[in-house]
């Protein structure tokens, strides 16, 4: 995965012209190169493609989609063509981070290939958007290398009147649930201590947790978003799946930084996990 240690800024215009930012975040797809592939009995293909139909009926325009990591199961070529397909039937330009399961160097070609932007730091209206990567290879647990760190000090440096939305994969506070959290963001401090130096309002959106999340951290807001396919069990020891189903998370940011967000899903029983997995 690529390193960058410099900002590379793509500025939008938010459509709205009170200058509200309109996002989506879609994370944890989990897709196989094969549409009818099942993880924990819920096909991921086909529980994505339903989200997506879902979005598409809502039919409110957007600015952006970020996809926060786990788009791939099987890290093949195959399943981030099935991303990339996916992707393309919603009209805002979808931005895009990897998660410990996928494998970086395929997604960087396959979605350059398909003409999915690489840009990790968008200026729209009075936010800046970070898409920072902490993929540790071959880890569960995730980490900021001192140059992600670095583009964080750039951000916060070079728009202190922005307010900043952080998108990241692992969670950088606990979601309570134990299991999870020991595969968290390991180098959280020094994250948040950088966020704490920035004088706007700062959010900080992550996936891996498959469940909604939404808490206040020393005036920082921390969102996570359902996965498109199997849902994990909110404040659990052990791994567990839940009864809840794929769903999707909407942001509305504010020139002021006030932000509204809410949950998405899928109908109930739309699709069912196996609930006697014990581990994935």
């Amino acid at each position: 995965m690529n390193q960058a240690s410099t900002l590379d800024t793509t500025e939008l215009s938010p459509h709205r012209a009170d200058g509200v930012v309109e996002l989506l975040q879609i994370t944890d797809t989990h897709l196989f190169a094969d549409k009818d592939t099942d993880l924990l009995g819920i096909a991921s293909w086909h529980s994505c493609q339903a989200v997506v139909d879902a979005i598409l009926e809502d039919q409110k325009p957007r600015d952006m989609v970020l996809a926060t990591g786990d788009l791939s199961q099987d890290h093949s070529a195959g399943s981030y063509r099935r991303f990339a397909e996916l992707m393309s039937r919603l009209a805002p330009p979808v931005f895009w981070l990897p998660g410990n399961h996928d494998d970086a160097p395929v997604m960087q070609a396959e979605l350059d290939q398909a003409g999915i932007s690489d840009t990790k730091h968008l200026l729209c209206g009075q936010w800046q958007i970070l898409l920072l990567d902490t993929q540790i290879p071959g880890a569960t647990h995730g980490e900021l290398s001192a140059s992600q760190l670095a583009l964080l000090e750039q951000a916060i440096a070079g728009y202190p009147d922005h307010h900043l939305l952080v998108a990241v994969h692992h969670q950088a506070v606990p979601v309570g649930c134990a299991w999870l959290d020991q595969h968290n963001l390991r180098n959280a401090d020094a994250f948040r201590a950088i966020l704490a130096r920035h004088r706007a309002q700062r959010v900080v959106l992550f996936g891996h947790v498959h469940q909604g999340f939404d808490q206040v951290h020393d005036g920082v807001r921390y969102l996570a978003s359902p996965s498109t396919c199997i849902q994990f069990k909110p404040l659990s020891d052990d791994f567990a799946l839940e009864h809840t189903s794929p769903g999707w998370r909407a942001l509305s940011l504010y020139p002021d930084g006030r932000l509204s967000t809410q949950v998405w899903r899928l109908p109930p029983d739309t699709f069912v996990p196996d609930f006697s997995a014990k581990g994935y």
